[in-house]
């Protein structure tokens, strides 16, 4: 895999042209900037930008005036070859607060391991409702810690309205689910994005993270998606690593709280 064009591909196509990710949901492109202005549970934020350093202070400005307007926390999706190279310290000295860095890992679907399984005893059910979706903000709960309401509205909008943008699995010991994660498609593309991968701290270190990849691979290539995108933690990208993915940049999400 050729990795300067790969990303130069997702920049074009999972950035720069970006479709809504969520129902109700607007994408708009406006001085040097790709935002999108997602619906009062969903997510709002910069995808993109090209910016100069005489005018990024600028635009970063008006980016705050019209989130602050529309009384919405955004966030400033940074990769590490944004430019101006000091981009996240103007970002922080306009107001942003940097979340963890993460690593954008990226995969040929041709070239991945896709026979992992999990482990005996654990059953990976597709989720298509508002019992699964429950289900799986429960893991994710659990495993990260966090409230995740409005991820569950996010997820059942879009099950409910665009069922072939989004793949959603949990993995279940029995009646108990351990894991899960979900696939977003956008059709047009050639990149779909893996999100949301947690394993409950009982279950982990025994392949579910791995099997939950591999099932969701076997789905985008079957629907004829070339790559397989991931932001990926110090945790997973070891993992992933081992299964083939390549690591192309960073990407830092810098949060700005509504007024």
């Amino acid at each position: 895999m050729d990795h300067e064009a790969v990303l130069a591909l997702f920049d074009r196509d999972m950035r720069e042209n970006a479709r809504a990710d969520s129902p109700g949901a607007v994408v708009e492109r406006v001085e040097g900037v790709v935002r999108q202005i997602g619906p009062e549970q969903g997510w709002s934020g910069v995808l993109w930008s090209d910016l100069a350093d005489a005018d990024a202070d600028v635009v970063i400005a008006e980016q705050v005036r019209h989130f602050a307007g529309l009384v919405r926390e955004f966030e400033w999706k940074l990769y590490g070859h944004d430019r101006p190279y000091d981009l996240g310290q103007r970002l922080r000295a306009a107001g942003f607060t940097s979340e963890p860095e993460e690593t954008l890992m990226i995969a040929e679907c041709g070239e991945l391991d896709l026979d992992a399984k999990p482990p005996e005893g654990v059953e990976l059910r597709p989720i298509t409702d508002r019992a699964g979706v429950d289900l799986m903000a429960e893991v994710q709960k659990q495993a990260f810690g966090t409230d995740k309401s409005q991820f569950r509205h996010q997820l059942l909008a879009q099950l409910e309205a665009a069922p072939d943008t989004v793949v959603a699995v949990v993995a279940l010991a029995g009646d108990v689910p351990v894991s899960a994660a979900r696939m977003e498609l956008t059709p047009g593309t050639r990149f779909a994005g893996l999100w949301g991968g947690g394993t409950v701290e009982a279950w982990r270190g025994r392949g579910i993270y791995r099997a939950l990849v591999a099932h969701r691979a076997r789905i985008a290539a079957d629907r004829g998606y070339r790559y397989l995108q991931v932001d990926a933690s110090d945790q997973s990208r070891p993992i992933l690593r081992r299964l083939g993915f390549a690591s192309l940049t960073t990407t830092t999400p810098y949060v700005h709280a509504a007024p």
